[in-house]
């Protein structure tokens, strides 16, 4: 005999229920509290037989743990992690950030942020082993404001993450950044505070070490950012255009400070890739008729040799360009080539200076996607490990240890993966070993099916995050981070602390 209609009903209102009882505890349970620490979320990863304990509980209800000596005799706070503080500085820079409407070259109106009125902010320059002395002044940015110096190894009391090594500074205070630069190359510095806006709207810059023996090259900047859907090159619309003498060099540094990679390919003149994140290339050759991709937060150095008959030559940035040149600067555009240089295998091989193949740490980064709640809210968010965030992993390490880490997506979606305060080296690509020059990377393009494995050296001590660098999607919680034993923060995050590093 089927069941009456009053069963039914009754079975479906349980049913329903259940199904709201579910979400609930699924809602309540993703819920943030006012202040919390990076230590306290998520799950230990000791490196060995991956995840091995968490301890203790966050006052919002997940699982919270404790690093090996966090807390006990002998353990160092992120904030004495410094330079050498009676050392006198050899560059000073002051920035003053302001919230504001500024023009491009162009006149075109953003709506944004500027360092010292400008957007992009002024280039620093050092050279190698100088030490730099930043005074940031916050004037009028409300969410307040901290520098990261992209790809440069900082001590970790340098940083500039909000709510891990610092707090945001408010409007009317400022803060001193020092540090030595102790690798020749191309970088960038940007907010590490509501970094998903403030570095769309124009808080950025380049940061360019030079190398102790001078380089007759032909030094050029060439910064991509997106303002408002327009792409530029050093907040040009129009082409940039660099003065260079017929059979000279130019050394073009490819910024890509966008949330997606960028291709870069040279029309009218031979090039060489000589440099990916700051790193010189071995044994690098003429790229020929193919493009370079350059990640999100990644940079690209191309050394262009100017034709003896003076004829311009463009350097194509995705959709904006830099044209070198003397007597004219109306050089030919050329599409995209079909090919792109593969990295894996571009350059001769040299030594690395630590032995991969017996690591002391190994450790997985599996990046998925899946529907769920983050801090409240019902969406379709990244994963680590299968985990959402906050319950995301924190890589422990002890100095000196050499790391092999796996980084495999499949997410359906690119991801530009920049861990801070180390270079790393690619080791493989889909189970192909790299055979060309050292691939050192601080921003890895790791597109939707493909899985990385590199290494590192622990050489750095600190608490260091490791994301995504489209900030879109490290605000949707695509961040781990890497923790040295017995390393605090005194910091936190969260609505509370005004803390909001994406």
């Amino acid at each position: 005999m089927p069941p009456s209609r009053g069963l039914r009903i009754g079975a479906a209102s349980v049913a329903s229920a259940l199904i709201v009882g579910s979400l609930a505890w699924l809602w309540g349970s993703s819920l943030l509290p006012e202040t919390y620490s990076a230590m306290e979320m998520g799950h230990v990863d000791h490196g060995q037989d991956g995840v091995l304990a968490t301890a203790g509980a966050t006052s919002s209800g997940h699982a919270g743990h404790a690093l090996d000596g966090a807390g006990a005799a002998g353990s160092r706070s992120v904030e004495t992690l410094r330079a050498d503080v009676n050392r006198p500085a050899d560059v000073t820079v002051a920035l003053t950030a302001r919230e504001e409407t500024f023009r491009l070259a162009s006149g075109r109106e953003v709506a944004g942020y500027t360092l010292n009125g400008t957007s992009p902010g002024p280039v620093i320059r050092a050279t190698v082993g100088q030490l730099v002395e930043v005074r940031l002044v916050n004037e009028s940015v409300a969410d307040g404001i901290t520098l990261h110096w992209h790809g440069v190894d900082v001590p970790n009391a340098e940083d500039g993450v909000a709510g891990v090594t610092q707090d945001a500074v408010p409007p009317g205070a400022e803060h001193v950044y020092r540090f030595v630069v102790d690798q020749a190359g191309t970088f960038w510095y940007h907010s590490h505070q509501m970094s998903h806006e403030q570095v769309a709207r124009g808080l950025l810059g380049a940061l360019v070490v030079l190398p102790a023996a001078a380089d007759d090259a032909v030094d050029v900047v060439a910064l991509a950012h997106l303002y408002d859907g327009m792409r530029t090159i050093n907040g040009r619309e129009a082409d940039t255009q660099v003065e260079v003498s017929p059979g000279s060099r130019a050394r073009v540094r490819v910024i890509n400070t966008d949330n997606g990679p960028t291709p870069v390919w040279v029309a009218g003149a031979p090039a060489r890739l000589v440099a990916v994140d700051g790193t010189d290339v071995t044994g690098g050759t003429p790229i020929g008729d193919a493009a370079v991709l350059v990640t999100a937060g990644g940079r690209a150095d191309l050394e262009v040799t100017a034709p003896d008959d003076g004829s311009p030559v463009r350097v194509q940035v995705g959709a904006a360009s830099v044209v070198l040149g003397s007597a004219s600067f109306d050089a030919p555009s050329l599409p995209r080539p079909t090919s792109t240089v593969d990295l894996l295998t571009y350059g001769t091989p040299a030594p690395i200076g630590f032995d991969v193949e017996h690591p002391d740490r190994t450790f997985r980064y599996d990046i998925g996607r899946r529907p769920g709640f983050v801090d409240g809210r019902p969406g379709f968010y990244w994963t680590i490990n299968g985990h959402l965030w906050p319950d995301v992993p924190m890589f422990e390490v002890a100095e000196g240890d050499v790391v092999r880490m796996t980084i495999a997506n499949r997410s359906g979606d690119v991801h530009p993966m920049h861990l801070h305060g180390h270079h790393a080296v690619v080791l493989s690509r889909d189970g192909v070993a790299a055979t060309g020059s050292p691939w050192w990377v601080d921003s890895l393009n790791v597109a939707d099916g493909e899985t990385y494995e590199i290494a590192f050296l622990a050489d750095n001590p600190g608490i260091w995050m490791d994301h995504c660098h489209n900030l879109p999607h490290a605000r949707e919680g695509l961040v781990a981070h890497l923790a040295y034993e017995g390393v605090t923060t005194p910091f936190a995050v969260g609505a509370a602390t005004g803390n909001t590093p994406e």
